[in-house]
């Protein structure tokens, strides 16, 4: 409880603390109810406690009662005026107990956890298998990294994702907007155009089965256009503009409090070669991982990376393709899923999840994005017999 705290935790001036405690003043609860005038002369007194009935023009020289009140209309230089106390102090006084009340408390119980996760609607992928396997899509609060070779679709479910989370609530979704960081120059206009187009067709095709109007009024607003402007892109060519870009992201996410989801295509390629100082590296990746968890965390909104594979040599066994930056990176991502080829199929692998067994779907990409296997399909899995997107000049 803020009222029991002791005011001796307050980073108040030794002699201050020891006025306070020879006057008998212990806790903030202590000061609760006090007057003025019923401080003896010489008591300084420091609480975050309103004391309503206290005002600015009540202090007196040597018996100073600064409260939270008090402090929300009066100017340092006021108060050093009619307090004896210097400029600086008044400044250090005034910025402790505004930090110090604004400060929530982080204490949560499971419960409480638990109850703001199941608020949080999760961005579907558009293929039923993946979003059950992660547990209903991609989860707000929480790092999902997509992990696989080059054409196996990882842009792909980028751009299908920066698609779905703007689907009007009343159909499921979140109505969000996106922040697409471009690292590699594979964000093709022409190609999410195409995956917008398909959304919007498959949500008009459910608003035709709906009466009410707020269906109607939703999807009259839920064009291509909109869903474009909404897309935030920047492009980054090296890691030093990517480390920009990720910590002015708080700022730019507070003037645009819409925005769900971050999205950086990919994470590695400007720590993959060229990097000679792997020491640097690696605190640049792990303080990017961490500007990463506070934003997702502090936000509520889904950070997906997509990361490249590299050739792992064992001693005495077979190569195998694993994940790109090391062991100690697959740490910063709750949730990693392996895209794969096996034969002309490609599959999604959920690797790592605090709260879903290890599984694998199949899946496909079609010109209109991420879609599921149908049964007739699988009995030929032949690229050329799938509608595939065409290959389209990359961004530079």
């Amino acid at each position: 409880m803020q009222s029991q705290r002791t005011l001796s935790t307050f980073p108040i001036a030794p002699v201050h603390k020891t006025k306070l405690c020879a006057a008998g003043f212990l806790t903030v609860e202590d000061l609760k109810d006090i007057k003025p005038s019923s401080l003896s002369k010489g008591n300084v007194v420091i609480t975050v406690e309103d004391l309503k009935d206290i005002k600015p023009s009540g202090l007196s020289k040597g018996n100073v009662v600064i409260t939270v009140e008090d402090l929300k209309d009066i100017k340092p230089s006021g108060l050093s005026k009619e307090t004896g106390i210097g400029l600086e102090e008044c400044l250090e006084i005034i910025k402790l107990v505004n930090d110090d009340t604004t400060k929530k408390s982080t204490v949560k119980s499971a419960f409480d956890i638990l109850q703001q996760e199941q608020t949080l609607p999760p961005i579907i992928t558009f293929s039923e298998q993946i979003d059950a396997m992660l547990g209903g899509g991609v989860p707000l609060c929480k790092i999902t990294e997509f992990c696989g070779a080059p054409g196996i679709g990882k842009t792909q479910m980028c751009m299908q994702l920066a698609v779905d989370v703007q689907i009007p609530e009343c159909f499921g979704g979140l109505d969000g907007e996106v922040v697409y960081i471009d690292t590699e120059g594979s964000f093709i206009v022409e190609r999410l155009v195409d995956v917008t187009t398909a959304t919007i067709q498959h949500c008009q095709q459910i608003s035709q089965m709906e009466s009410d109007e707020e269906t109607k009024s939703s999807m009259s607003q839920f064009t291509t256009e909109k869903v474009l402007s909404r897309i935030h892109y920047y492009r980054c060519h090296d890691y030093v503009e990517l480390l920009a870009t990720v910590h002015l992201l708080p700022d730019f996410i507070k003037d645009h409090p819409k925005v769900k989801l971050v999205v950086v295509d990919s994470i590695a390629f400007h720590f993959r070669h060229d990097f000679d100082d792997f020491s640097l590296r690696t605190r640049l990746l792990t303080s990017m991982a961490q500007s990463f968890i506070k934003l997702a965390t502090e936000y509520k909104i889904a950070v997906v990376l997509t990361n490249q594979m590299t050739t792992k040599v064992k001693h005495g066994e077979s190569s195998q393709l694993v994940p790109a930056l090391g062991e100690s990176w697959g740490h910063a991502s709750t949730v990693r899923v392996i895209l794969y080829w096996e034969g002309q199929q490609r599959y999604a692998w959920l690797y790592k999840s605090p709260s879903k067994k290890e599984s694998t779907v199949p899946y496909q990409v079609t010109m209109g994005g991420i879609r599921d296997i149908v049964e007739s399909q699988e009995c030929d899995k032949s690229e050329h017999n799938l509608q595939q997107p065409a290959k389209r000049q990359r961004v530079t």
